[in-house]
């Protein structure tokens, strides 16, 4: 089942079972606040760190909103530590899935990708060429490489909208994911 076919009981489900890392519940804190929860790939993939560089800096925006950015990861919860930290990131919420269990869950049901595919993708290669990499570097894999990321946003136990990357190099519009109309 994908996300637009879930119930808001399903998804209310879901959202209850996922705890983040200091143990806040998911549906919580989209009850008291919506959320913007960003699945990453891999934190040794320089397009997931610039997903969560791109969000830090559009916090300020999303908190003018009322919007509180949520991430999830596959990698060590000292590796997120350090990434997040570096990023002036280390204080927003993170939910730990080194199994990607979130990542598959029918609610999300966040694809994944064939490497020699990616690599044939025109938007991957201008990433690279962009400065990508040298901006953000290659890092040891942690957690599923193959796994892609996505962006939902949250209001209570309602997905809102979301954006399902199809590619490593897809740039979700987040100001534009996270509006509140």
């Amino acid at each position: 089942m994908k996300s637009d076919q879930a119930t808001t009981q399903e998804i209310e489900q879901a959202l209850a079972a996922i705890h983040t890392e200091s143990g806040a519940g998911l549906l919580a804190l989209a009850e008291a606040s919506p959320v913007l929860l960003v699945f990453l790939r891999h934190f040794g993939c320089p397009f997931c760190r610039q997903m969560i560089s791109d969000v830090a800096d559009l916090r300020g925006e999303l908190e003018t909103r009322g919007v509180r950015p949520v991430f999830v990861h596959q990698g060590t919860l000292e590796v997120a530590k350090a990434t997040f930290d570096y990023y002036q990131a280390g204080d927003l919420e993170r939910i730990h899935d080194p199994q990607a269990a979130i990542y598959q869950h029918p609610v999300f049901m966040l694809g994944r990708l064939s490497l020699a595919r990616q690599m044939l993708k025109p938007a991957v290669w201008l990433g690279w060429l962009k400065g990508t990499v040298r901006k953000y570097g290659i890092r040891e894999v942690q957690g599923d490489s193959a796994q892609l990321a996505g962006v939902f946003f949250l209001n209570g136990a309602k997905i809102v909208r979301k954006f399902i990357h199809r590619s490593m190099a897809d740039q979700p519009d987040y100001l534009r994911l996270a509006r509140l109309d």
